[in-house]
């Protein structure tokens, strides 16, 4: 993405900057202190890239595993980025995974989305990668009866399953 076109995503999404607006404690704490995170981490010095997006990708899912500590999860791309965040952290190429706890998968993949969406709880947590390339796919998602609270950061987007919670989909600058 050139810079140019980054800074207008950028101001396009000024006013969702940092959490404002998001009345529930819950999810205003998740966007503060997962999503907008600004301070370095112990990992980050390690964990660098050349391609800015995939460091900044990165960094999320750092936080995200930090965050949410899975056991297990399908191993990707940005598998070092997950262990560092997550020590204790396996990765299995089990299709049928019994529960889901973090999971990341492209937008395009509903194969993947059909096969996860049955072990998720209210506790799962799935990344969606490339959001935009495919908008349509990503609104069937957000309002997939499973799903529960979205996060559409514009590179990437999160969803969360746990029912209990009022459902809501927020616009995050990130």
């Amino acid at each position: 993405m050139n810079p140019i076109r980054r800074w207008l995503v950028w101001l396009s999404r000024i006013h969702h900057c940092r959490g404002f607006g998001i009345q529930s404690p819950t999810d205003y704490a998740f966007v503060r202190y997962v999503v907008n995170e600004h301070w370095p981490y112990y990992a980050y010095g390690q964990l660098r890239e050349s391609d800015w997006l995939r460091q900044k990708l990165g960094r999320l899912y750092f936080r995200l595993a930090n965050w949410r500590q899975p056991e297990q999860m399908e191993p990707d791309s940005y598998q070092r980025y997950w262990q560092a965040g997550c020590r204790k952290l396996q990765f299995t190429a089990d299709a049928n995974l019994r529960q889901v706890q973090l999971a990341h998968i492209d937008i395009d993949d509903q194969e993947a989305w059909q096969r996860l969406v049955p072990a998720c709880n209210a506790q799962s947590v799935v990344v969606v990668e490339g959001l935009y390339h495919n908008w349509p796919r990503w609104h069937a998602l957000m309002h997939d009866e499973h799903a529960g609270t979205t996060f559409d950061l514009y590179y990437c987007g999160i969803i969360l399953f746990d029912k209990q919670r009022y459902s809501h989909h927020y616009i995050i600058n990130f």
